[in-house]
């Protein structure tokens, strides 16, 4: 995926929009004001693929724009950590990459939308806590303005939050939890693809080493205890636990096997 991405970078980098999440925050911010005196604007811009069919083709986009919550004061919170963690990763990854992110979530949204019905852009934002919370899992915020806490931590709470809203939510929660996921999974499934493999690679070294110091046998790192023979050379080796060897296991080269 990161090599697709350098080559699309190239070659339409030049068109990618900088300070995306500054301009969904600030459009976030607009809709909010406005729906303080107008409360009915919410229902005119929530993904409605009915609505679209007639005519109301803004809500392609205007979704992007619904606040989440309902108090001024975490409205207010919620709007500077979204535009904390978007200006953060798109720094880390320059703009082409973040508008590309967030492009192929709202995309696969709007299929969700065609697939389930009505959707908003609640867990499209939630795909950017996982996306933080992978790229700078070891990055502390104050939780409650309290707490410190680890992203990563938060992280796993919104991917257990999200199992659970999946395993009780309708099928048009299912579908908005699986086009923000599928938005994830497609951009950092080779993360942690490299990850596990790493993982069972040191996990297979440190079995392979610790059979090698208790004295078991590991093919191809058997070495003569008396003329230093390597069996990874080719070496034909053998493991010897005779009287001549106080009864414990030793390797030997097949000669010194035999004539010991």
């Amino acid at each position: 995926m990161d090599r697709l991405l350098a080559r699309l970078d190239r070659k339409i980098g030049r068109y990618a929009i900088p300070h995306l999440m500054m301009l969904i925050v600030g459009g976030m911010a607009l809709m909010w004001v406005l729906s303080l005196t107008r409360p009915e604007i919410m229902s005119r811009i929530v993904l409605d693929m009915d609505a679209v069919r007639r005519g109301e083709v803004w809500r392609l986009v205007t979704f992007l724009f619904m606040p989440i919550g309902s108090s001024p004061i975490w409205i207010l919170v919620n709007l500077y950590f979204t535009w904390w963690i978007g200006s953060s990763l798109e720094q880390n990854w320059g703009a082409f990459k973040f508008n590309a992110f967030y492009l192929v979530g709202a995309l696969a949204t709007i299929v969700a939308a065609i697939l389930a019905g009505p959707q908003t852009n609640f867990y499209l934002d939630a795909s950017l806590m996982l996306a933080f919370a992978t790229v700078f899992p070891d990055v502390q915020i104050l939780l409650m303005f309290i707490l410190p806490i680890r992203v990563k931590w938060l992280g796993i709470v919104a991917a257990i939050g999200l199992g659970v809203a999946f395993a009780r939510g309708d099928w048009g929660t299912r579908a908005s939890i699986l086009a923000a996921m599928g938005n994830y999974v497609l951009f950092f499934g080779g993360h942690w693809w490299g990850l596990w493999r790493s993982r069972s690679l040191q996990v297979r070294q440190k079995s392979r080493l610790t059979q090698f110091e208790s004295g078991v046998p590991v093919f191809g790192a058997r070495v003569c205890a008396i003329c230093g023979a390597r069996e990874a050379d080719g070496t034909d080796i053998r493991v010897c636990s005779c009287e001549k060897c106080g009864g414990q296991q030793r390797a030997l080269c097949l000669v010194h096997a035999r004539n010991h």
